[in-house]
């Protein structure tokens, strides 16, 4: 019997169009939801959709409702529904509470939403976790800073990203803060001194993962996008064992069925160790879908489709690269053209793009995708892209 599986928003981002040709190539009937008008769907996705029913608004939730109403009486019961965009996670879980689909529902997204939520599953798999609470007001922020003392990072307690987080250096900054701070929980946590990475990968039906790896970041998302600075992360070929050995307890703690996960960590400076920092129900945002694919050499929205409709990982992958992002930012004054960058980098390059506005204050104006079995290497294309006029005389 064939499986009919919802796309939210197929068309966003870019490259994601490319999960529902993947559905369509396993056997399953492709459908998708969303606002934009089927005429600007790329003609891949056309073609790999079997019927796209268009909202004026994915905001509401009356409107999606019937979309899937209607499939649902045009097709039959729905097996599956996805966006892989964590901004839609409430919704898909509601929607596949009232229609009775697999995956996660109302009763489960507050401890994948939740920050506060996810240090109680972090704390219970045996993961350290910056120490934070959930302070309604300053009497509360400043109790906390006296166990914590300064620096300290504010953040919402349910939000998307590095958007609207903060760091707050003294107690003037804290009070300025919570002056203007909206009427939404925030949590703050103790300033982690240390680098970034990530465990990321896809489970299958069963919890098993099929297939994981790791990335290393330049910075934090955070200092990036306040701070606008470009970014560059990478992914390990040889994943830190210790990296792993978290990120495995994580994913088991949080029984992640059938799902992309997404979990950042920090790795302190002062003395190596790991502290979880927190799990996105997703696949890691931007390109990094795409990067899964040239450091590996397979197909990872065709290996999803065959792992939902056939719960089998049909790939064999070994990490052959290193795939670097590296992002430049359209207001920074680069040693090096763009035409240059494509000269220089030449047989690395495996991809480069413009970056479309919603994700520009965290990826860049534009992004370069590189790849080698060289760690030397691909560090040597960082210093040359993000190379400032000046900055070496």
């Amino acid at each position: 019997m064939l499986m009919n599986i919802i796309h939210f928003s197929p068309h966003f981002p870019d490259n994601y169009y490319q999960f529902t040709v993947g559905l369509k190539q396993a056997g399953a009937t492709a459908l998708g939801i969303g606002d934009a008008h089927y005429d600007s769907l790329c003609p891949e996705l056309k073609a790999a959709l079997t019927e796209y029913y268009r909202v004026d608004s994915m905001e509401d939730y009356v409107q999606v409702l019937r979309a899937v109403g209607y499939f649902t009486h045009r097709y039959g019961k729905i097996d599956r529904l996805d966006s892989f965009n964590e901004y839609w996670l409430d919704l898909e879980a509601r929607l596949r509470t009232d229609f009775n689909i697999f995956g996660l529902k109302t009763d489960g997204i507050d401890r994948v939403k939740r920050k506060s939520r996810m240090k109680e599953v972090f704390q219970q798999a045996k993961i350290a976790v910056a120490r934070g609470v959930v302070a309604p007001d300053l009497t509360a922020a400043r109790a906390f800073v006296r166990d914590t003392g300064f620096p300290l990072v504010a953040k919402p307690d349910r939000g998307v990203g590095a958007l609207n987080t903060y760091k707050i250096a003294n107690d003037a900054e804290l009070a300025a803060f919570y002056a203007a701070k909206p009427e939404i929980d925030y949590i703050l946590e103790e300033f982690i001194d240390g680098d970034i990475m990530s465990f990321d990968g896809l489970t299958d039906h069963d919890g098993r993962i099929v297939f994981c790896t790791g990335h290393v970041y330049m910075g934090g998302i955070m200092e990036t996008v306040n701070e606008d600075e470009h970014i560059w992360y990478c992914s390990y070929r040889t994943l830190p064992e210790d990296l792993e050995a978290a990120g495995r307890r994580v994913v088991d703690a949080f029984a992640i069925r059938e799902r992309f996960f997404h979990i950042e960590f920090f790795r302190t400076r002062k003395h190596g160790k790991i502290v979880a920092l927190e799990i996105n129900m997703r696949p890691p945002g931007g390109y990094t879908t795409d990067m899964f694919n040239y450091a590996n050499d397979i197909d990872i929205y065709q290996q999803w489709a065959n792992v939902v409709v056939h719960n089998e990982f049909r790939a064999v992958y070994e990490r052959k690269y290193h795939c670097c992002y590296i992002g430049r930012k359209s207001n920074k004054a680069y040693e090096h053209s763009h035409e240059q960058v494509l000269e220089q980098l030449g047989s690395r390059l495996a991809f480069h793009t413009p970056v479309s506005g919603v994700f520009r204050s965290a990826l860049g104006d534009y992004g370069y995708l590189v790849r080698s079995g060289s760690m030397a290497e691909i560090k040597e294309a960082i210093a040359f892209v993000h190379a400032i006029r000046g900055e070496g005389a």
